[in-house]
Parts: structure tokens; sequence; C-alpha cells
């Protein structure tokens, strides 16, 4: 058979259901072999969206998502996708073609170096010169994507390697065994005593808790401590948020009592998290005065960004389970006291965003989606400040699930992160919570949601800016603002979706907002709300850029009296 049939047999033996990509000369065998196999494959309008779907679809299903891409500018396209999956740690294989062996090096046709360029943004990358190592190394990228730390792997295809004739007896071969995850649990009574010990423990849950589905073990870990539970961007959702201990996220955009109880307790349980930037602001000032057990099922991350920690290995559902089996054995310490001023705090953060002025306020968006989206409803954003005000007051609870693009923060995400998401669940309803600026580098994948019949709904926070940047331009910058104007809210999002054949309404008063989004929740084909927004309410409260937990800059709207501003110049531009 040839070698792009055993490629497909190979995803077939993996499981795959859906590939999503854009097809091209050298991967015309490939494609042949699809429509032989019948794969359902979703044909995306630009490859870097191919990736994000593939992304998306992985973040729900819980398994790897596959995106194929051409030689040379479908490489290059390609890799926007591939390295956000590597930043949030999300599983894909990535299937790129390839010149054929004989012309590499030649600069050939639309010949990139793939396996170069993708070498900083996948967890593994291989290169199949040898038809007889198809099977082999496709078996091995599943292998490593869903091995320890999740993460996309690259395969490289050439040409006239999917066109070998080659022995099918490979196909029988043993599958690539999966090897036994790595675990270093030799801190564990430490890590319990310090637990056991302490006065004011809070735990902090990150995506590798997503990832291993711990949340039920989490909670109940959280009621046996007497522990407040706080979350990463990352980890948002993977706790339900309306658990009474659940304070929400920390961080740049979080929520003011999620951040200040991180930096205010004595012992901290550290679950699938990097300690990135955007959760702790000043590293060098974060948990000076306190004690951090650290769980991370990739070793690598163990005293990388704080040091002097407790560290276990392993995924986040096998560390918690051990835990909370040492703990059970132990005398419980009364925390009473510090749960009440948690709670105390809690309520001092509360602030309604059920807000009827008009224009729009952003918060009033969220509000309506919490009260309206039933309890199995997916929320992906794409960047900006419409990906905060989501992370920010979004519920999630249930089996909602909250997908974003965390460590890259790449725009254009969140609209194919939607469709990825709607092809794993196509029963939930999905909403993409989006901005004027980013939604319109993705637009024509309207496309790909109308021809596969995926009803996603859009819903543009629509400002007339790239609204992120304009507010650091302000805070930060004097109030220049450069290059940030979308000039009179272009183009018509209203018409452009219905040219797709969409559904579309634009809404201008908040009283609209109910039946425009209910509308949209019963549309069967995809529908944008193109939701016109006050341009100067500022995502607030804010942790300045490099600056410590402390230094927040709170909104008008924010009742929060716990918490200091950076400076009165700082706060009156903002």
């Amino acid at each position: 058979m040839r070698g792009a049939k055993l490629v497909v047999d190979v995803l077939k033996e993996q499981q795959v259901d859906v590939v999503f990509g854009i097809p091209g000369g050298v991967t015309l065998p490939l494609y042949d072999e699809f429509y032989n196999a019948k794969l359902h494959h979703i044909l995306a309008r630009h490859e870097q969206c191919a990736g994000h779907m593939a992304d998306g679809y992985a973040r729900v299903s819980k398994r790897p998502g596959v995106a194929c891409a051409t030689s040379g500018p479908g490489v290059t396209n390609l890799i926007t996708g591939v390295a956000t999956a590597y930043m949030d740690s999300s599983p894909m294989i990535a299937l790129t073609g390839q010149v054929a062996t004989s012309v590499m090096g030649n600069d050939a046709f639309q010949e990139a170096d793939a396996f170069g360029l993708m070498m900083p943004v996948t967890k593994h990358n291989f290169r199949v010169l040898d038809p007889k190592e198809l099977v082999p190394t496709l078996r091995k990228a599943f292998v490593i994507a869903t091995t320890g730390r999740y993460g996309p792997v690259h395969v490289d295809l050439p040409v006239d390697v999917l066109q070998a004739e080659v022995d099918g007896k490979a196909l029988s071969a043993p599958s690539e065994p999966k090897k036994p995850q790595k675990r270093d649990l030799s801190g564990l009574l430490d890590a319990i005593k310090l637990l056991e010990e302490a006065e004011s423990p809070v735990i902090l849950v990150g995506g590798g808790a997503s990832w291993s589905q711990a949340g039920s073990q989490i909670v109940q870990f959280a009621e046996l401590l007497g522990a407040p539970v706080v979350t990463t961007l990352m980890g948002k959702g993977a706790v339900p948020e309306d658990h009474p201990l659940v304070l929400g996220t920390v961080g740049m955009h979080g929520k003011q009592v999620a951040s200040y109880i991180l930096n205010n307790c004595d012992v901290l349980l550290a679950l699938g998290t990097r300690f990135s930037d955007r959760s702790t602001g000043k590293l060098s000032e974060f948990g000076k005065a306190t004690k951090t057990v650290h769980v991370d099922i990739d070793a690598s991350e163990m005293g990388k960004n704080v040091r002097g920690v407790v560290s276990l290995v392993g995924d986040a559902w096998t560390v918690i389970t051990a835990l909370t089996a040492g703990m059970q054995q132990r005398a419980r310490k009364d925390r009473s006291a510090w749960l009440r001023r948690v709670e105390g705090l809690k309520r001092e953060c509360a602030c309604s965003i059920d807000i009827g002025t008009a224009p729009v306020a952003p918060q009033k968006i969220i509000h309506e989606f919490n009260r309206l989206l039933p309890d199995d409803a997916i929320v992906t954003t794409e960047v900006g400040r419409n990906q905060m005000w989501a992370e920010h007051f979004f519920q999630v609870r249930g089996k909602r699930m909250f997908i974003t693009s965390g460590g890259l923060g790449t725009m254009g995400f969140g609209f194919p992160a939607a469709i990825g998401a709607k092809v794993a669940r196509p029963s939930s309803p999905v909403v993409d919570i989006a901005g004027d600026g980013s939604i319109q580098m993705v637009f024509q994948e309207f496309a790909t949601a109308m021809e596969n019949q995926l009803p996603v709904i859009v819903a543009v926070v629509n400002d007339g800016y790239l609204g992120m940047v304009k507010q650091w331009q302000k805070m930060f910058y004097g109030n220049r603002l450069s290059a940030v104007d979308l000039h009179g809210r272009l183009p018509d999002f209203v018409k452009l979706a219905q040219a797709f054949g969409a559904g579309a309404t634009r809404v201008e008063r908040p009283s609209e907002l109910p039946e425009a989004i209910t509308t949209a929740l019963k549309s069967e084909v995809p529908y944008l709300l193109d939701i016109i927004v006050d341009p100067e309410e500022d995502m607030l409260p804010m942790m300045p850029p490099g600056r410590k937990a402390s230094e927040v800059i709170l909104g008008p709207r924010c009742n929060w009296k716990g918490g200091t501003t950076v400076g009165s110049d700082l706060a009156r531009r903002s």
C-alpha cells in the first residue's frame, strides 16, 4: 500500500475521527486516502485556524486534535496554532507535507524547513525520510503528545514518502507502549506536614488540573483542609466557581479577593501551574512569606519560577488523591476563623454586573450569558479586554467549560477554537466572546462553520478599538492613542455574517441583550451578536505588568477596600 494509506490507517487506529486542515500539492496523496477512508475532514479557510480548531477539539475531548497543512506557507501559517497549543499544554498532532526528499534543500517550490521552524513550539518533532518509519513514528507522536505534560507533536511528511509503496504488515507490529507516568512523591509527608500545620492555607489551581480532570477531588480536599481555592486563567473551570470555597481567578485581571488571599496565606498548595508572571505579578516579590507545595506533572517546572518549594511530581488527580488519603489520617486543625475571614472578603469583593445604562457595559454581556447559558455551555474567548471580562465575570459551573489562549495570548483563537469545541461536543452550546479587532483576523471561518452545520455563537464586544492596547496607552503612555482606532466600527459585522449565510443582529441597548442571546441559542446556523459597547469602559481592576499584587489599580465600580493602588497619578489616569 501507499505510505499515505498507512498514515490514515494509523490515525484510525488511534481513534481519530476528524482532521482539520487545508490540502496542497504535496499532501494530495494523503487527501486522496482521506477520500477513500471517508475520514471526516473539516476544511478550514486558514491553516492557523485549523490549528486552533484542533486545539479547541482537544481541550473538550481530552484527546489529541489533528491538524494538517501543506508545505511552505501552509506550514508557516500553521505555526501560530501549534505554538498556542504548546504554550497551553494542549495535545495536538500537526501533520505537514514536504517537498520530495530528492529536492529538499534546493529551494524547491513551496519548500520551507518545517522541522526547524516547528522545533521551538512542539513537544517533539519528526521528519519521516524512510517510508518504513511512518507507522512507528506516528504511533510515537500520539504517545508523546499525551504522556506527561501534554503538548503538540509535529510530523513532517515528504511527498515521495507518502507516495511510496510500503509493506502493509507494518501495521501488525506492536503499538508503541505508553510509558508509565514519571512520579516523585518523596516529599509527600513533608507536604502533608506543612498543610496540616498551616494557619491560613490556600489552594492555587492551574491548567494541569483541568487536563487531569481533578476538580471534584480538589474540592473534596479543600473542604477537608479548610482552605479557599483560587485559580489561574488556565485553571478557570477546573473547579466549580459556584462552590463557597472557590474565589475565582488571580493575577492581572483576576478577582481582588482571590489575589489578596493568594498573597496573604502562610502555606500554598499549587496544582498544575507554572507561576506565570500574569498570575504572580512581580515574581521576585511573590510568596516571600509563604511556604509552597508545588504539584506538577513536569519536573522541570519545580523551582523554575518559585524557589524553596516542596515538590510533588505527578498529575494533579493522582497527587491530590494521595494528599487526601494522607490528611484523612491526621487530626484536623480548626480553621473556622480563617474561613470566616475569607467569606467576609469574598462578600466585600462581590459587585453587581447587571448594569442597565447605555451604551452597553461589557459586564452586562457576561451577566446575561451567566444567566441564560445552560450548565453544559462552552465559552471560548479571543484575546484582549473581551477575554479579561469573560475571565473575571463569567461563572463556570456544572459542566460548563472555559477555553482561552493563555500563554501565547493569540488573537483570533476563540472562533476557530469554538468550532473545534462544537465538533467535540455537538450537543452543547458554544459561545465565542470576541473583540472587534480579534474576530477580524479569523472571520472567514464563518464559511467553515456554515459548511459543517456548526451553530456556534460569536458575541462581538464591539468598542471600535483594539481595546486592550488602547487601555494600556491610556494608562501608561499618557493617553497617546496610536494605531488602535478601528475607524467607525468597520466592517458592518451583521452584513458580513449574513453574507456567509449566518444569522446576525446588532445590540445597542442593554434591554435588547436577553432576546438577542435567546435567539442566538435557538439558531440552527452560526450566529453573530454585534454588541455595541462603551469604548471608555476599562477592564479594571488591573495589576500593572511588573508590579506587585498589592499595587492594583481599582475601577470605579469596584467595591474592594483591602487593596491599594499603584499611585494617585496612575489611578487618576485609569
